[in-house]
């Protein structure tokens, strides 16, 4: 473990090449400071589990008066001859960055803002992937921004989220569920069996597969990933697996976790035999004013700016990713990857 001792900040940075050198109880905190399940020791170990052969880890760890502040999970691979950090848990984690308390937080900014600039190698590109808009990492480095995209949220209570709805929404809510009456007895189940669990995800995988007529899509190649981590998720009471029934045969299925007061939507699929019904939008307000009624501070309703998702929208802190270039080749390739993203090429390719 490399230790650079910041006097100026009174903040200690230090770097391991092992996440299993983190203490859990601490890691655990942050992640709840985070207010985000993949950030927990529970997703990213997972993740590493099924996704970090070719990799290796470095790990920035800051700590303020012996107390962990902050955890800067990154791990390297190699493209076009030039080191590539990127955090543990991209591709996956609909939200990537450092574990820490909000970066509103001086301590927690400082902190990070320490760990970017101490990284120990002499050459690398940072990549930080699905930054929430709102933690100000440009202000915190060197970096610069390359993209957005969309991160809707719906905060506030359900009833107060109505009454700045239009009449027309208002309507729906009501007058869908009735719809979907007409074909039968409504029911909305909430995966809580551990012995059927296998059997709801082999239900969620089939409708999500239904949904995309039949493609492999990104979510499906990782289903053991999933698998993994819901089987964790449900132990620990944050697995959200809701299934719509009509007659006792689901018809559409939403996934998502419940972690530190936040609920957040991350995947779904519905048959295409009632594809006229509004299974999705009923689904999804079910789950929704659940989590609201329960307590839940957001529901958050997945990347993307959909406009299913505009709908139910209360706010959009975005998600943004930055380039971080230290050397020559470095700078090169920081500077060629909006151009390529522009040719729609895509970061994804030349990151692959």
């Amino acid at each position: 473990m490399i230790g650079l001792p910041l006097g100026r900040s009174k903040t200690e940075i230090s770097y391991t090449r092992s996440l299993d050198d983190v203490q859990a109880s601490e890691w655990r905190g942050l992640a709840t400071d985070a207010r985000h399940v993949f950030a927990t020791p529970e997703w990213l170990l997972t993740w590493w589990r099924h996704y970090g052969k070719e990799r290796r880890q470095l790990i920035g760890l800051a700590r303020t008066g012996g107390k962990l502040v902050a955890l800067v999970p990154l791990c390297e691979s190699w493209t076009h001859g030039v080191r590539v950090l990127r955090f543990v848990g991209h591709g996956q984690s609909d939200q990537l960055g450092p574990v820490s308390a909000p970066l509103s937080d001086p301590v927690a900014a400082s902190a990070v803002r320490d760990v970017i600039a101490g990284i120990p190698l002499r050459r690398f590109i940072l990549f930080a992937e699905r930054i929430p808009g709102d933690q100000r990492l440009m202000e915190l480095s060197s970096a610069r921004l390359l993209y957005r995209e969309a991160s809707p949220v719906l905060q506030g209570s359900w009833d107060d989220f109505l009454r700045t709805r239009g009449r027309n929404f208002r309507q729906q809510v009501r007058r869908f569920p009735r719809k979907l009456a007409e074909l039968g007895t409504v029911s909305y189940r909430l995966a809580s069996d551990p012995e059927r669990l296998d059997q709801d995800l082999d239900t969620l995988f089939r409708l999500h597969r239904q949904r995309w007529e039949g493609a492999e899509t990104s979510f499906l190649r990782a289903a053991k990933f999933h698998r993994d981590f819901a089987a964790e998720a449900f132990r620990r009471g944050w697995l959200r697996l809701w299934f719509l029934e009509i007659d006792s045969t689901p018809f559409a299925a939403l996934l998502g976790f419940r972690f530190a007061g936040v609920e957040a939507a991350y995947q779904s699929g519905r048959d295409p035999a009632l594809q006229r019904q509004p299974l999705g939008f009923v689904l999804l307000a079910h789950a929704a004013r659940t989590a609201l009624d329960e307590g839940m501070r957001e529901y958050r309703l997945g990347r993307g700016g959909d406009p299913y998702k505009n709908r139910f929208a209360t706010a959009d802190p975005t998600l943004e990713t930055h380039g971080l270039a230290r050397g020559g080749a470095a700078h090169v390739l920081l500077t060629a990857a909006p151009a390529q993203r522009g040719r729609s090429l895509g970061l994804r390719r030349m990151l692959a």
